[in-house]
């Protein structure tokens, strides 16, 4: 529901390795608010016809220095705003709480539907996928930028990239908790030139 006196946001999901059928799922939801582009969509390289903000939430890490420096090249060089957000971070006490991610996945594996005997096997019986997880939630700290690595690839952009307002930061939780790293670009505004 949209809340009177604004306008409706429409997403439209974009993956390199599209899941159409769970897409699609999602899409019934709201289907006025959500949609899917069902080709592939390299972040580096977006297609021309995919306009607006983009955004990307817990999954920069997964880029290279380079890859991730192409992927704010590319939102620039089309002129489109850009937001990352990321949950994990690079810190002693977020490497503390992935410990326990995998105590997580013994607790709620059970209640994952569709059940399946196999996440059982693969959960209880050969501890495969806490372990799994575990790993990975590790490596994406390690991996997660810092702010201040993030204003280095900024840096490292083209001069094109001046003309575009950046924020970069930490945003800490009121009660506690691990800080999301945020960066957000967008063009600077149009300044009107007055006739004299």
């Amino acid at each position: 529901m949209v809340p009177q006196g604004t306008e409706p946001i429409a997403i439209r999901l974009t993956d390199k390795y599209p899941n159409a059928e769970a897409f699609r799922q999602l899409e019934a939801t709201a289907p006025t608010q959500l949609s899917f582009y069902a080709e592939p969509v390299d972040a580096t390289s977006v297609p021309a016809e995919l306009r607006g903000f983009r955004t990307l939430f817990s999954s920069f890490h997964h880029f290279a220095p380079e890859q991730a420096r192409a992927l704010l090249q590319d939102a620039v060089n089309k002129g489109e705003g850009i937001g990352i957000f990321e949950a994990t971070h690079r810190s002693v006490p977020a490497l503390i709480v992935m410990l326990l991610v995998p105590l997580m996945v013994l607790i709620f594996t059970p209640f994952i539907r569709p059940f399946r005997l196999s996440r059982l096997l693969w959960t209880y019986v050969i501890p495969a996928v806490p372990l799994f997880v575990l790993f990975d939630g590790i490596v994406s700290c390690l991996r997660t930028y810092t702010p201040t690595e993030l204003r280095a690839l900024v840096a490292g952009l083209s001069p094109a990239a001046n003309e575009y307002c950046w924020e970069i930061g930490e945003e800490k939780p009121k009660r506690g908790g691990l800080p999301v790293t945020y960066l957000i670009g967008y063009p600077k505004p149009k300044t009107p030139i007055l006739a004299t």
